[in-house]
């Protein structure tokens, strides 16, 4: 396939800066409202990954615009240091052959990035709303596939209905409020998620920079100690989002599972969160996972809001 660094007539492309927070974060709301019906992306969450100390801006970021309006936004991140490069990419409809440049860009970047990391190709994994802006079509003529399928649930919360819960017996939730129980939740997700698709081992300072500690509210992270167990358990929430609390992460030792300790967790999110006055608790969850995750979400309630497909694209570098 022949790329082009050229941009299209009549559209520029320049890498993004911090400073372009806010731009970025309408543009991505924007498609936001297209692809889910509303505006569900914060400021902080685009800065977050501007500043992500493994990104390179001048050389993984790119911003197109048409005239003086931006209509296109994508980010390149490499968590892996091998094969594995993760892209962004988000262009308003009606400008399909400036949505193919900046995938041209980006795959170029992909390949140079792996080459680097010492890898003979590059696999290339990008989310997309089920229903994007983006033209399904035109990606997979570049060679882009489907790998995977995750769906967004949420569930309606309240303070009488959604009371926290006593834990099962020989459990005890504590918040990460020390050192010492951070880096057990860091351990635990590692250990918990070893085996999901799509997980990259990352070391505590680079978690801390996923997360972006600096904002992170550690109340509203837990670690359960399970009798006979020690520390079995880790849930990750936080409460950034103007439509719906999160929960980032819910992850129980495969050894521990089975003693209820998955629903208790999400339980304690769902009172937690409706004492703080949110109406709306939400998660997003590979829908192959194949520790039932799915089934137990549903089991409590929680509903699809919408779909996010996992495309890949394979190219030698």
């Amino acid at each position: 396939m022949t790329t082009s660094l050229t941009p299209p007539p009549g559209l520029t492309v320049r890498p993004a800066t911090l400073g372009d927070t806010a731009a970025v974060c309408a543009l991505l709301n924007e498609v936001d409202l297209l692809e889910i019906g509303r505006a569900d992306t914060e400021p902080a969450e685009v800065q977050a990954d501007l500043k992500h100390p493994e990104v390179d801006l001048e050389r993984d970021s790119w911003l197109l615009y048409d005239g003086d309006l931006l209509v296109g936004y994508a980010l390149l991140r490499d968590e892996s240091g091998g094969e594995r490069i993760d892209v962004d990419h988000y262009v308003l409809p009606g400008r399909p052959e400036g949505s193919l440049h900046l995938f041209d860009l980006l795959e170029d970047r992909a390949a140079e990035r792996a080459a680097a990391n010492g890898a003979a190709r590059a696999v290339v994994h990008l989310h997309l709303n089920t229903a994007p802006t983006t033209d399904p079509t035109a990606l997979r003529a570049r060679g882009w596939r489907t790998v995977r399928r995750y769906n967004v649930m949420a569930r309606q919360i309240d303070p009488q209905a959604d009371p926290l819960p006593a834990p099962p017996p020989g459990v005890t939730l504590r918040p990460c409020l020390a050192e010492e129980d951070r880096r057990r939740a860091h351990d635990l997700l590692q250990k918990c998620f070893a085996e999901h698709f799509d997980h990259q081992p990352r070391t505590y300072e680079q978690w801390l920079d996923d997360i972006d500690a600096e904002r992170v509210d550690w109340s509203l992270i837990w670690v359960a100690h399970v009798e006979g167990h020690g520390d079995a358990a880790v849930l990750r929430t936080h409460n950034d989002r103007a439509s719906m609390g999160w929960i980032g992460n819910l992850g129980v030792l495969a050894e521990a599972r089975g003693r209820g300790i998955g629903s208790h967790l999400l339980r304690h999110a769902f009172g937690h969160y409706a004492a703080l006055g949110r109406d709306r608790i939400g998660l997003g969850v590979d829908t192959d996972n194949s520790s039932g995750a799915l089934a137990l979400y549903e089991r409590h309630g929680m509903a699809l809001d919408h779909a996010v497909d996992t495309w890949e694209l394979i190219r030698p570098v």
